[in-house]
C-alpha cells in the first residue's frame, strides 16, 4: 500500500460517488462468527491446483470446518514492539534480497547514504518488497519473483524529496516493478541466498511493455506522449497454471500530478483518485510523462494486471486488459473444469471484488498459441442480506453497458471498469485485498483491510477500523459459477475495544491483509496496519503491536501469531519452497513515518527503524526473509 503522508492513508479515501450498496448494509449480527481462517492468495501450489480441480460438487452455502490432526505445532509469539523480527522457539530468520542487492555478483554494491544512482539501482533489487511466488526449478532452488510496490522518498534520496530531479525520478522509477532472481538453499547449512542466472531481471517503470485483449497499444484512450513502458505500484501477485507471474497495479493515480492551476479532472479521473498533487511523488515537477495536464493518456496505461514469463528474460511484461482497469490487490488464478478463473480485489475504500472467467479449457488455448487472460468475461460481485451473491458481467451490450447507456463497445467497459461496476450494482466493500480460492473445497476467501463501515448495530462496525474476512462458496463448488453463499469468516480487532471481536491474545490482529495457504493446509495471515494507528491506543492498536504473520487451522478454526515484524514495516507476500520446510515472507517499508515511533529525515533515516543492518550510518531496507524450522521440519508443525 502506497503511503506518503503517514496522516492520510489514500486507500481509506473513497472514490466511489456511487448510490451502491456497501457491504455493511447487508451484513447481519448472525453472520459474524467466532475465530477465522483464510486461504491462499498469489501462492497456490501446483499440487493444489490439481487437487482444486477435481474436488467433487458441494451444497450452495460455505463449508464448515471439521475436525483432523492439529496443524499449529508452535507456540505462539507475543505481540510486540520492538525493532526486530520475532518468529516462535525453534524457528529461525534469514534476512535475503534487501533492497539494493545487486542482482547479479557484478553488479554495483548498495551504497548505505542512498547514493546510488538511477543506472545503479535499475541493476539493483527494487524496493518495498510486497508479492512474490517462488517458481521452484528443484527442492532447494527456484526463480523467485518478486513485487517493488513504491519508493520512501526520505530514504531512497540521500538529501529527501524536497527538491525533485529527472535524475530522482528516474531512480524511483527503477525502484519500482519486479525482481525475478535465482535463489538456492546450501543443503549442508540450509541457508538460502542469492545465485547469478541468466534468468536474474529487473522489469522497472520503464521497460517496454505490450498490451493485449480489447484494449489494445494503439486505443484513442492510451496515446501517450512517450511509447508504452513500466509497470508501477506493483502490489500483490499470482501465478498461472501454464507457468507465468502476475504481477498487479495498485496506486499508479498516485504518481501523476500538475502544476498546471486550470486543470480540472473528468469524471473517470475523480473515479480513479487523479488529483493535481497526486501523493506528493512531484515527479510531474521533473518529467512530463508524469504530468496529467500535459499527457492526460499516459494515467490510462495503468491499473492492469502485468505477465511476466520469469523463464523468458528478454520477453516483454504484457498487460492483460480483459481483466479490467483498476485498482488490483492481487490476481489468485484458479481452474474450474479446465477454465482458468482469476479474482481480484479493489484495494480502496467502497470499492468491489471482481471474478474474470474464461471462455473454453485454457490448455486449448495455449496449444493454439493465444492467452487465456485475453478470452472470457469480466464479473463483479453484488452481495445480497439472505446470504446470497451473484456475479454480474461487465459485458458490453448487456445490462446498462450499451450505446443508449453512454458506452462505446469493450474496450470502453475495461478502461472504465469501475463505472461500468457502477452501473451494474455491485456491492461496495471495505477495501477488498486479497482473495483466496481453498485447494480442496474451493471456497473463496477475501480480506478487507479496513474501511468507513455502514452497518451500524448489527455490524460488524461502522467505521471500521480492524477489518474482517469473508468467505464464500460457488453453487456447486464450481469457481465460474454465477451464483454464491457467503459469511463473515473472522471479524479483526481487539475485544479491549469491540466486545464482538471474539480474539485472544495468541490470535490478536487488526488489519487483515494478505494470506496464503500451504500444501498441509495451515492457513497465513498477514496484516497492514497504518503507520497512522499502528501501536497507538487512541486508534485501538495498542494492544496489537507491530504489524504480524499468524497461522490458522481451518478446520479448529485456531489462530496462532507466528512471526511480528520491526517497525513500521507491513508483513506482505509470502511462498514456500517446494518441500515446504522454507517460507518466504516480504517485510515492506520498515521505519516510515509512524505516529508512534516519529519522522524519518535525511539527517536520520533511522528514526523509526534500522532493520535489517542495525548499520549506525545506514538506513532501514525493504527485505525478504526465509523462516526456517531448527530441525528441518515443515514450516507451522
Amino acid at each position: 500500500m502506497t503511503r506518503v503522508n503517514v496522516d492520510v492513508d489514500p486507500d481509506d479515501i473513497s472514490s466511489n460517488t456511487s448510490g451502491n450498496r456497501h457491504i455493511q448494509d447487508v451484513l447481519s449480527r448472525r453472520s459474524i462468527i467466532k475465530g477465522g481462517t483464510v486461504v491462499a492468495a498469489a501462492g497456490f501450489m501446483t499440487a493444489g491446483l490439481a487437487e482444486a480441480a477435481v474436488a467433487g460438487p458441494r451444497d450452495h452455502k460455505p463449508g464448515r470446518p471439521g475436525q483432523g490432526r492439529k496443524l499449529l505445532g508452535f507456540k505462539a509469539v507475543p505481540a510486540g514492539k520492538d525493532d526486530a523480527i520475532v518468529v516462535p522457539e525453534g524457528y529461525s530468520a534469514q534476512v535475503l534480497i534487501p533492497w539494493g542487492t545487486p542482482l547479479l555478483s557484478g553488479g554495483p554494491a548498495f551504497k548505505k547514504d542512498a547514493s546510488n544512482t538511477a543506472a545503479e539501482q535499475e541493476r539493483q533489487i527494487g524496493a518495498h518488497h510486497d508479492g512474490m511466488h517462488l517458481f521452484p526449478l528443484s527442492k532447494d532452488s527456484g526463480l523467485l519473483a518478486v513485487n517493488h510496490e513504491y519508493v520512501d522518498t526520505m530514504g531512497l534520496y540521500p538529501d529527501g524529496d524536497a527538491v525533485i530531479t529527472k535524475e530522482k525520478v528516474s531512480k524511483a522509477l527503477a525502484a519500482h516493478g519486479i525482481s525475478v532472481v535465482k535463489v538456492q538453499r546450501d543443503r549442508r547449512s540450509g541457508k538460502w541466498k542469492q545465485a547469478d542466472s541468466r534468468f536474474n531481471r529487473r522489469v522497472t517503470g520503464t521497460t517496454p511493455v505490450k498490451f493485449s485483449g480489447p484494449v489494445t497499444a494503439d486505443h484513442a484512450e492510451l496515446r501517450s506522449n512517450n511509447s508504452p513502458q513500466g509497470t508501477l505500484n506493483n502490489c500483490s501477485s499470482g501465478y498461472t497454471p501454464w507457468g507465468t507471474y502476475l504481477t498487479c497495479e495498485e496506486n499508479w493515480n498516485g504518481y501523476f500530478g500538475t502544476e498546471d492551476a486550470s486543470w480540472k479532472a473528468d469524471a473517470e479521473q475523480k473515479r480513479y483518485g487523479v488529483t493535481a498533487s497526486g501523493f506528493g511523488y512531484k515527479w510531474h515537477q521533473a518529467d512530463e510523462r508524469f504530468d496529467i495536464a500535459k499527457n492526460p493518456k499516459e494515467a490510462n496505461r495503468f491499473g492492469w494486471v502485468v505477465e511476466i514469463d520469469p523463464f523468458a528474460p528478454n520477453s516483454k511484461p504484457v498487460k492483460r486488459t480483459t481483466l479490467g482497469r483498476f485498482k488490483h490487490e492481487g490476481a489468485t488464478v484458479t481452474e474450474s473444469k479446465g477454465r482458468v478463473v482469476v479474482y481480484s480485489g479493489d484495494d480502496q475504500d467502497g470499492e468491489y471484488v471482481y471474478k474474470f472467467v474464461g471462455d473454453g479449457r485454457w490448455r486449448d488455448r495455449i496449444r493454439h498459441g493465444q492467452s487465456p487472460l485475453d478470452h472470457g468475461t469480466l464479473y463483479v460481485a453484488k452481495f445480497s442480506d439472505d446470504g446470497s451473491g451473484v456475479w454480474l458481467p461487465l459485458k458490453f451490450g448487456e445490462g446498462p453497458l450499451t450505446a443508449a447507456g453512454g458506452w462505446k463497445d469493450q474496450a470502453d467497459v475495461l478502461l472504465r471498469t469501475r463505472t461500468a461496476a457502477d452501473a451494474v450494482g455491485a456491492t461496495k466493500l471495505d477495501r477488498p485485498e486479497w482473495v483466496a480460492v481453498h485447494p480442496k473445497n474451493k471456497d473463496v476467501f477475501l480480506t478487507l483491510t479496513n474501511g468507513s463501515g455502514n452497518g451500524g448495530a448489527v455490524g460488524p462496525r461502522k467505521p471500521n477500523p480492524y477489518g474482517h474476512i469473508l468467505r464464500w462458496s460457488e453453487k456447486n463448488g464450481d469457481n465460474t459459477s454465477l451464483s454464491f453463499a457467503w459469511e463473515v469468516f473472522v471479524l479483526s480487532g481487539d475485544p479491549a475495544y469491540d466486545k464482538t471481536v471474539k480474539l485472544d491474545a495468541d490470535s490478536l490482529h487488526g488489519s487483515p491483509d494478505g494470506i496464503g495457504f500451504d500444501e498441509d493446509g495451515r492457513l497465513w495471515i498477514q496484516t497492514d496496519i497504518s503507520n497512522s494507528s499502528q501501536n497507538l491506543a487512541s486508534k485501538g492498536y495498542d494492544n496489537i503491536g507491530n504489524n504480524m504473520l499468524l497461522a490458522c487451522d481451518p478446520k479448529t478454526k485456531e489462530i496462532r501469531r507466528f512471526l511480528v515484524g520491526p517497525r513500521g514495516a507491513e508483513v506482505t507476500g509470502l511462498t514456500f519452497a517446494a518441500d515446504g520446510r522454507s517460507l518466504f515472507v516480504n517485510i515492506q517499508h520498515p521505519g516510515e513515518d509512524t505516529k508512534a515511533w516519529g519522522t524519518p529525515t535525511p539527517e536520520n533515516p533511522r528514526v523509526v527503524s534500522n532493520w535489517p543492518d542495525f548499520d549506525p550510518a545506514g538506513r532501514p531496507r525493504s527485505a525478504t526473509v526465509v523462516i526456517t524450522k531448527d530441525d528441518g521440519g515443515k514450516i507451522g508443525s
